[in-house]
């Protein structure tokens, strides 16, 4: 399995998560908005071309470790983020 790496663009109110996948150009995304200490993730986005590898999953962990770390909650707007929060009860007091 090719190695995925993942970014994080925080432009204060909204913000990505981008993943790359070695040797393909295509870019997985997870987008949210910011409102006080509330991460809304609305969107996931994963090009055909590096699908079925776990690109969306790493970006929703990549938030989740972030909130863990930053102090914020996840509101589950974008269906995929809502599934894996369902998939992970884990992660439930992380849940706004």
């Amino acid at each position: 399995m090719a190695a995925v790496s993942i970014t994080h663009l925080d432009q204060g109110a909204r913000g990505e998560y981008h993943a790359k996948v070695e040797g393909s150009d295509a870019i997985g995304r997870l987008t949210y908005q910011r409102n006080g200490d509330v991460v809304v993730a609305d969107q996931t986005l994963v090009p055909t071309e590096i699908g079925g590898r776990g690109v969306a999953g790493e970006l929703v962990k990549a938030l989740v470790k972030d909130a863990r770390q930053f102090g914020f909650r996840i509101a589950p707007q974008c269906s995929y983020v809502e599934a894996a929060f369902r998939r992970h009860p884990e992660w439930a007091d992380l849940r706004a």
